[in-house]
């Protein structure tokens, strides 16, 4: 049959529709597997804390201006991570002003999820909501005084390893170790000198009923061990030699010159708040029930958290409480009223600062840190939002 021009314009009208939809097919896919590439990000916003020596040297308060070279620029938190909630958008991705001991700040571990997750951050204790600087460091906990830091890590893969970093006031490394479990407490002296931390050898929570400790004290300088594990120190209660097989020490806080510190001995399921003498060598039980101490600065009271095992299914608790040291009386802060499980830092010496999950359950890995008043009479308040690991700077 011969075509007739109707039937020729349909078929080629038919050819065009299907070369047509065939067009866009691949226009799609093509689409699909090659995007167009995002616009570049603006640059970052750092903030470059090299200062003239005869101003504010330091990153961090507590280093001497002489010994300021180069060091590495922190970012703002905003630029990298979430905006911390609270800060003014008009601040947001702002530069911090240059660190001095003049603005107290607070050296934290970020848990804002994003980039700044897990990171040495700086917040200002007049601001502690507002912009943040973020340093290059990531730490599981970390704590800073005087020049001197530590940090403790896990290199999480098919073998997890866990390292302590010793770093100066500009965050550059000092000396890394090698741990023997996953971190758990860590402390620098006030004066900078001496480092402490704890780690889990078995068990990986004070919480369970078996657990074993290490605990090592370190030249925050140099890196020299000084007590390679606490145990083996001697320990006397009521001017008697103490000692048992199972015998851990935890959660170590020095005094204003690093020539004595406490801790937290346990054993059979019970806990005392022990002295340590370098000069002696020697420790000394001075008070029952007391877990993951912390010294006030002007060294009279014992901030620390205290179990309490009146709950239902025999489950227990910890609790906020002081110690005076000279008269031995302990005050529960009623204030909070949820588990703290942490070792609490002193904001002076009328607050008390700890971290808690975000989740009723006590287990996300975003935390606040919250602050409670030393004397008792007002209720915790929040103080810095994505935060863990406080460490006063002043």
């Amino acid at each position: 049959m011969t075509p007739t021009p109707s039937m020729r314009l349909r078929v080629l009208a038919f050819v065009l529709v299907v070369i047509g939809c065939a067009a866009g097919i691949a226009g799609y896919a093509r689409h699909v597997m090659h995007p167009p590439e995002a616009p570049a990000p603006a640059a970052a916003a750092s903030v470059a804390l090299v200062a003239p020596a005869a101003s504010v040297a330091a990153t961090l308060p507590g280093t001497p201006a002489a010994s300021a070279p180069s060091m590495p620029s922190l970012r703002t938190a905003a630029s990298a991570a979430p905006a911390v909630p609270g800060a003014s958008a008009s601040r947001r991705g702002a530069a911090a002003p240059v660190a001095s001991a003049a603005r107290p700040s607070l050296l934290i571990r970020s848990t804002a999820l994003g980039d700044s997750y897990g990171h040495v951050t700086r917040a200002w204790l007049d601001d502690p909501e507002g912009p943040r600087e973020v340093a290059p460091l990531a730490c599981d906990r970390v704590h800073f005084a005087a020049g001197s830091g530590i940090c403790l890590a896990a290199e999480r893969g098919a073998l997890t390893v866990y390292r302590a970093v010793l770093f100066d006031a500009h965050f550059a490394p000092r000396k890394t170790i090698a741990l023997a479990g996953p971190p758990s407490r860590a402390r620098v002296s006030p004066d900078g000198r001496l480092a402490a931390f704890t780690v889990f050898i078995n068990g990986h929570a004070y919480s369970m009923p078996s657990f074993t400790t290490r605990t090592t004290i370190v030249d925050a300088i140099s890196g020299d061990t000084l007590v390679d594990d606490l145990e083996a120190w001697p320990v006397i209660r009521g001017g008697e030699a103490f000692k048992a097989a199972d015998f851990n020490f935890w959660g170590v806080t020095f005094n204003h010159d690093g020539t004595r510190f406490y801790a937290t001995l346990g054993s059979g399921g019970k806990t005392w708040l022990v002295e340590g003498d370098f000069a002696h060598r020697q420790l000394r039980v001075i008070a029952d029930d007391v877990e993951c101490p912390s010294l006030s600065p002007d060294g009279r009271r014992i901030g620390f958290k205290r179990r309490d095992t009146a709950n239902p299914g025999g489950r227990f608790t910890w609790h906020v409480a002081v110690l005076d040291l000279a008269s031995g009386q302990v005050r529960v802060l009623p204030g909070e009223s949820r588990s703290v499980d942490d070792q609490v830092e002193w904001n002076g010496n009328d607050e008390l600062l700890y971290a808690m999950p975000l989740d009723s359950q006590q287990s996300s890995a975003e935390t606040d840190v919250w602050a409670i008043a030393a004397d008792g009479k007002t209720p915790a308040r929040r103080l810095a939002r994505f935060a863990f690991s406080p460490a006063v700077l002043r």
